[in-house]
């Protein structure tokens, strides 16, 4: 007991200034060899060991004194109990010793020498205080003794206490444990079961319930809560042990229906269905209108999403519906990418609503190209639905350019090195990708930068240099010969730090579930230089680089460690320091400047702030490793038919498949070599399904193989391979109706399958069975052809149900639902039974066609016709409406008037003398909407002169066109034949007649809906009889007739021309009734290839003059065409000839190419134009005008140009003017004469273009008045004007003056009062048109135009009184020295003007050497004896109340022998 007491006041505590281990006993200090743990701020524990080497000795008084002041406080506090907070320091928390020798003794811990130094501590203390505590021997010891033994009394009584609330405290916890443990979501381990019993039986519907807590059961039927106090006596429920039960005694039809059970608790709730069908011996079925089992109630996926192509960069959306709500249990929709969950982030977004569900990522990349799949349950287990999604390139970045990388990774992440791989990207560019660029960016920085100056060509690569603890993100980008292209998407950030970190701190859990933090930093404190690395080797090994690794020193060290990195050619002892220059943080380091063929060793040094370790121990042998080849390509492509749309592609892999990550795909159409990328990330199976190819279309593929080094060359194309689906068994019948009873027999007829699974229906088996019973028969053995058959053998009176089966060259398909149970009964009813095998043709967005068979049944009379009903709104409308009001005979019926897009199923009832038989199974529901590229028949001839219709389709394949008459008759052999080939069917009629006009009709073997029909009428076989005519005699086809050309020659060419004729066709030429042929006089040419018929006549004369006809003829096709050439057309064709033969001679020397014009151009001038061609340096163009030779004409020799410009015509410029141009070879004249109504059409044509220049009409303020005017170019009296004021024309008058001059036509308004406010009128007559311009002279304008008027009046009136010199001084005066000057000037002023004299610039007073005069209308200064000194500039200033005037005058004076200034006036007395 005193050991413990010792131990557990022995307390270590971590001294800041003294770092020293104190314990304090007996009132004494003592210093011991003792170990202390210290818990900072953050959770770490510090471990600090010393040595104490000397204790003190304590005397016995000091002993007793220390046992005296001992107080029971201290042992209080040393005495906690249980339930008692240990009392900690903020900052350094006091820790028991027995704690520590407890860690220390455990064997999990790893040693280290700092803890054999704690351990030799810890155990000399525990020999100290025994030794301290056998030295009290007085009777405080005694005291002590029993003061400890009251205190461990009271504390085990607290501690029962405290262990036993904390008992009650964990036993309540574990039970709410153990109830939370077991707590589980209602659920049905079994569910309900269905039952079909008879009337007056008992049934038991029972159910086993899972759930915690229990939940509650509620039982309802067909919607309803189900209350037994309804029917106490037939109804009985039980509950025990999960099993629920409810029994149905004695049931009746009533009791039929939908029984659920829900399950709730507060966690959820959970439900079962099941139905219970009574049969009544009466025949009735109870429960059947609702009998909807479990499954129909849960949803399954009604719509599903296609594969999908996306851009990359883009956002993509994939859905899904259901068919109905989705039940509780069925909420959890999940999403998946190749098999890996995707779930709610902020990148993926996933709704889930009652009948849909939809997953959008926001952006996508490469890495998301994939199968992804949505995930349904449901009571029987998973459905999923899945598709593949497709990421295209986006667009490149440069013209050419590569795609984008993808699925950069990082790896091997430390302090300064990351490791990167990637993989090649599918698109190549304009050529192959030559290596790559990786980036990084620092994302505190938010800048990419390039990380390799040279390209890397593998699709790895160390990056080295980063920053300790920053975050990181990585891209790649490809490069070829166009440039570099897209970056990859960004890796997910990444943080530099040491990958080891967490090796280095241990957690240890102590007693009361405490834990202690400790750090090998701090344990390792006393090291100083540190110890060398170990294993130095290569982690990574290319034909460009070598990336080192190596384990750090043990023990490290608490300081930071950096390393040197030193290598040594094989063979040589010296070493030289490979990381130059470069700060290596962590245990890894790339090489790139090694050599090829050489091999190296390497060791590394450690380094810390106190120095640098030793060598580690030198690796083994590195060099460079081989480059790694391009994978080879996969073989033995195989490709197979898939779908409509895509194509299941197979190849083998290459023998050697190391490295390969996965395949790229291609494709092309045959024969285009316009290759396309099927997948841009690499898929690592050898069979891929192709999407989106065109149906029909022809496509070869080929693959390469993906690795770190590239990709493979090319696989060799496989083999050609159509687009179309995969032939399959076909699809069940359905529809199955009864058409005839005799009482034994039954006559079944049901429709067709709707897809025949690629290949032609074979025939059809059928099953049977009685109603209610469980096991099926076959009926035949052999398959039926017709959509109907006969069984026999059957019981009259019993109810039978049936079945059928569809077979093709594939199989047999999946059978048709169960028909309705149908009595074996004799029919005798007068009515005709219902028709049958309805179908639907030649859908349209507002019509369609129904066919159907006669019913076989036909009563006690025969069919005399049909009535059609239709319902709108799909399978679950049942309202009809009649189409027609009258049966129809055919057994066809084309429905108008349909709206597009809306839903329809019809039905078909006959009639007879008796009346209205039973309607028939309604047709299949079908919307009104044309379907794409939907074809027409067309009607036509061929080129054998036969009648046709024909139909356009892409390829046949195993399909066939069935062509027939009236949609039922098939076709005459005799009258027409149909033939399918190269896309088209035709049908080609042998002499078409009017026995071959109706209804024709052409539909698709395995596809009906794809039909056609077309009407042929008595018009169309008119026409067409017509156009067979013309093709079996044919007409040579004219492109152009007879042409008459004469040539500048004078030469007549007569020519025609007609299709291209064969090298077999032949001409004869017919003139005036006789065949002629080429002569020297008249040549004739026959150029068959481009149908070229010409006669060349060189002169043309009197016996040319008739009619010429050319016959033509080529096999069977021929032709005649003819040429009138008499009389009046041949006279002019012949003046026509002779005068351009006379032109031709006149233009062997120089000639008028254009004779003398006249123009007038925008600037109101007349220029006189003419053109001489065939010019030389000796001719010459002159100009006359009336026999006067005119020099101002302008001739450009090299256009031939010559003009004469005539700014302003007046009467002198009529005239006649020629042109003469002539040198040796000839002369040519042209003339003009501009006179009389020449002479007038120039000046009208002139004052139109003068009216066309004028202005808008204006008004400018005058002193007198309004001046009303506009501008005109040039202006001229020929061009008339006329003023008018408020549409009245104005004249001359007292107020007003019109006038005119070379550019303007003006009138004045004087003294303008408030009457002439209006709108005027300027009306311009050039003789043929009148051009107006329009003033309106009122509101504003008038008023604005008034005040200017008034103010420039005022204006005038005080410039006229102004004070003013009006004559008498000049600008500069020059005076010999020594004479007298006398200025005089003039002035004008009312009232009179004051004068003053100034002398530059101030005033000059009459006195001394200055005189001066001032009069009214006079002033005069007199400078008597001028010197030099009077030069200068003088002014006279006159000055009224009106204004003033200042008029400078200039005095130079000079002296005796020198000569005045060049510009002074001399003046001097």
């Amino acid at each position: 007991m005193e050991e413990d007491c010792n131990r557990s006041n022995a307390a270590m505590c971590f001294n800041k200034d003294t770092k020293k281990a104190t314990v304090q006993r007996n009132g004494t200090r003592k210093k011991r060899h003792g170990s202390e743990i210290r818990v900072p701020v953050g959770g770490w524990v510090t471990m600090e060991t010393r040595t104490v080497t000397q204790r003190e000795q304590e005397s016995s008084s000091s002993r007793a004194s220390h046992s005296m002041e001992l107080s029971s406080q201290t042992k209080k506090r040393t005495f906690t109990s249980s339930d008692e907070e240990v009392p900690y320091s903020d900052f350094c928390p006091n820790i028991p010793a027995d704690v520590i020798k407890e860690i220390l003794n455990m064997e999990n811990i790893p040693r280290h020498r700092t803890w054999e130094i704690l351990r030799e501590t810890l155990a000399g203390d525990e020999d100290y205080h025994r030794d301290e505590w056998t030295m009290f021997g007085n009777e405080a010891e005694k005291l002590e003794k029993g003061v400890i033994r009251h205190q461990r009394l009271l504390r085990t009584r607290v501690d029962k206490l405290a262990l036993r609330k904390e008992a009650q405290k964990k036993a309540s916890e574990h039970l709410r444990y153990l109830e939370r443990l077991s707590q589980k979501v209602p659920d049905f381990a079994v569910p309900l079961r269905a039952h079909t019993v008879w009337e007056g039986m008992t049934v038991q519907l029972s159910c086993i319930v899972q759930g915690c807590p229990t939940p509650e059961i509620t039982w309802y039927k067909d919607g309803k809560p189900l209350r037994r106090s309804e029917k106490p006596w037939n109804y009985g429920l039980q509950q025990a042990f999960g099993l629920n039960s409810l029994e149905i005694r004695r049931c009746s039809p009533v009791d039929g229906g939908v029984y659920k059970v829900v399950a709730k608790s507060p966690l959820g709730e959970a439900m079962t269905f099941a139905t219970l069908v009574v049969n009544s011996y009466r025949g009735a079925t109870a429960g059947c209108e609702d009998s909807t089992t479990r499954a129909s109630q849960e949803a399954v996926f009604a719509s599903a999403f296609p594969p999908t192509w996306v851009k990359e960069c883009d956002s993509l959306t994939l859905s899904c519906s259901f068919t109905s709500p989705l039940l509780p249990f069925q909420q959890d929709i999940t999403w998946f990418r190749d098999g890996i969950q995707l779930l709610q982030s902020c990148t993926v977004d996933i709704k889930t609503t009652n009948n849909t569900a939809s997953i959008t990522l926001s952006a996508v990349y490469k890495e998301h190209e994939g199968v992804y799949t949505v995930r349904l349950k449901t009571w029987d287990g998973i459905l999923e639905s899945s598709a593949y999604v497709y990421v295209e390139d986006a667009s490149a970045a440069v013209v050419g350019g590569p795609g984008s990388p993808l699925l950069v990774q990082v790896t091997d992440v430390n302090k300064d090195y990351v490791f990167l791989t990637w993989q090649p990207p599918s698109a190549d560019g304009v050529s192959p990708v030559e290596g790559y660029f990786i980036e990084r960016c620092d994302l505190s920085q938010g800048q990419w930068v390039r990380c390799n100056m040279h390209l890397q060509k593998l699709c790895h690569y160390p990056v080295f240099g980063l920053k300790e603890g920053a975050k990181y993100q990585f891209r790649v980008r490809a490069v070829n010969q166009a440039g570099v292209g897209r970056p990859s998407k960004a890796t997910e950030p990444v943080v530099t730090e040491d990958p080891l970190e967490h090796t280095r701190t241990m957690v240890v859990k102590v007693h009361r579930g405490r834990t202690i933090a400790i750090t090998k930093d701090e344990l390792e404190g006393q090291v100083r230089t540190p110890f060398p690395p170990t294993n130095v080797h290569a982690c990574e090994v290319s034909d460009i680089y070598v990336v080192l690794s190596w384990t750090e020193p043990e023990p490290r060290g608490k300081e930071p460690l950096t390393f040197y990195v030193e290598r040594s050619q094989e063979g040589k002892n010296t070493w030289e320091l490979a990381s130059l220059d470069v700060v290596v943080n962590s245990p890894r380091f790339p090489v790139f400047d090694l050599v090829k063929g050489t091999q190296y060793r390497f060791r590394v040094r450690a380094i810390n702030k106190y120095g640098v370790s030793d060598p580690s121990e030198p690796s083994g042998l590195i060099s460079l490793g081989k480059p790694e080849r391009v994978p080879s390509p996969p073989s033995s492509l195989m490709v197979f038919r898939d779908t409509d749309t895509s194509v299941l592609l197979e190849w083998q892999e290459p023998k050697d498949k190391e490295g390969i990550l996965g395949y790229y795909l291609y494709y092309s159409e045959t024969g285009q070599g316009d290759w396309k990328i099927v997948n841009n990330k690499p898929v690592t199976d050898t069979r891929f399904t192709v999407h989106g190819l065109q149906t029909r279309k022809e496509y070869v593929l080929r693959v390469k193989s993906v690795s770190r080094a590239g990709n493979s060359d090319y696989s060799e194309e496989s083999l050609p391979i159509v687009v179309k689906a995969a032939i399959c068994v076909p699809s069940a019948p359905s529809a199955i109706a009864l058409l005839l009873c005799t009482g034994s027999e039954m006559v079944l007829g049901w429709r067709r399958p709707r897809q025949d699974g690629g290949a032609p229906v074979r025939g059809y088996y059928l099953d049977q069975k009685e109603a209610g019973a469980e096991t099926w028969r076959e009926v035949n053995v052999k398959a039926v052809k017709e959509r109907r058959a006969t069984v026999s053998k059957l019981t009259s009176g019993l109810w039978y149900q049936f079945r059928v089966f569809a077979t093709n060259m594939v199989g047999v398909g999946k059978p048709s639902d169960a028909s309705e149970a149908f009595l074996c009964e004799k029919w005798t009813m007068a009515e005709p039974g219902c028709p049958f095998d309805l179908a639907v043709r030649e859908v349209r967005n507002n019509s369609l066609v129904l066919l159907w068979a006669a019913p076989l049944y036909a009563g006690k009379d025969p069919v005399t016709g049909y009535f059609l009903e239709i319902s709108q709104g799909g399978p679950d409308s049942d309202n009809w409406t009649a189409l027609n009001e009258k049966p129809v005979t055919d057994t066809y019926y084309k429905v108008s008037g349909l709206q597009a897009g809306e839903t329809y199923r019809l039905r078909v009832s006959a009639v007879n003398e008796a009346g209205t038989g039973r309607a028939s199974l309604p047709s299949e529901a079908v919307m009104a909407q044309t379907p794409p590229d939907t074809k027409n028949i067309e009607v036509g001839v061929d080129d054998e002169g036969f009648i046709y219709l024909g139909y356009e389709c892409d390829e046949f394949d195993e399909s066939k066109c069935l062509w027939s008459k009236n949609y039922t008759e098939p076709i005459d052999d005799a009258r027409a034949q149909a033939e399918s080939k190269n896309g088209r069917s035709v049908l080609t009629f042998s002499d078409a007649s009017a026995e071959d006009l109706g209804l024709y009709t052409m539909e698709m073997s395995d596809d009906p809906s794809q039909s056609s029909s077309y009407v042929l009428t008595a018009e169309d076989l008119e026409r067409l009889k017509e156009l067979s005519h013309q093709v079996r005699n044919p007409l040579i086809a004219l492109k152009s007739g007879w042409h008459v050309e004469v040539s500048e020659k004078g030469e007549v060419r007569l020519w025609l021309q007609t299709e291209s004729l064969s090298e077999s066709a032949e001409l004869r030429l017919i003139f005036n009734d006789k065949e002629i042929s080429s002569t020297p006089h008249r040549k004739i040419n026959f150029d068959k290839a481009e149908g070229l018929v010409e006669v060349l006549i060189d002169r043309l004369g009197r016996e040319d003059e008739g009619s010429y006809t050319a016959q033509l003829r080529d096999g069977r096709a021929r032709n005649q065409f003819t040429l009138v050439l008499v009389d009046q057309q041949f006279r002019e064709l012949l003046a026509l000839a002779n005068g351009k033969r006379r032109d031709h001679e006149r233009k062997s020397g120089p000639y008028f190419q254009e004779y003398l014009s006249w123009s007038v151009n925008k600037d109101c001038e007349v220029i006189i134009k003419c053109k001489v061609t065939n010019t030389t340096d000796d001719t010459t163009l002159r100009w006359f005008k009336d026999g006067t030779k005119v020099t101002q004409a302008v001739y450009d020799i090299p256009s031939g140009v010559s003009t004469l410009t005539i700014p302003q015509i007046g009467k002198k410029e009529a005239g006649s003017y020629k042109v003469v141009v002539s040198d040796p070879r000839g002369e040519d004249v042209s003339t003009l004469a501009l006179l009389d109504e020449e002479f007038n059409k120039l000046l009208q044509q002139l004052s139109k273009q003068c009216a066309m220049s004028a202005g808008p009409l204006r008004v400018q303020s005058t002193a007198e008045g309004f001046r009303l005017y506009c501008s005109l170019k040039y202006y001229i009296s020929y061009l008339k004007t006329i003023w008018s004021f408020k549409e009245k024309r104005m004249e001359p008058q007292a107020r007003t003056r019109m006038g005119s001059n070379a550019h303007t036509v003006w009138m004045d308004i004087f003294n303008p009062t408030e009457n002439d406010k209006g709108k005027y009128s300027l009306e311009m007559f050039d003789g043929q048109e009148t051009h107006t311009r329009h003033l309106d002279l009122s509101g504003q304008a008038f008023v604005d135009a008034l005040l200017e008027h008034q103010r420039l009046k005022q204006e005038a009136v005080t410039e006229k009184n102004r004070a003013k010199v009006t004559k008498g001084l000049p600008d500069v005066v020059a005076i010999m020295e020594g004479k007298s000057l006398c200025l005089t000037c003039f002035i004008e002023g009312d009232p009179d003007p004051d004068v003053f004299w100034l002398r530059n610039d101030r005033e000059l007073p009459s006195e001394g050497q200055f005189f001066i005069t001032k009069e009214p209308r006079c002033s005069t200064i007199t400078i008597n004896d001028v010197h030099t000194d009077n030069s200068g500039k003088y002014s006279v200033v006159v000055r009224n109340r009106c204004g003033s005037e200042t008029v400078d005058v200039t005095v130079s004076v000079y002296k005796h022998g020198e000569l005045p200034p060049a510009n002074a006036v001399e003046m001097g007395l």
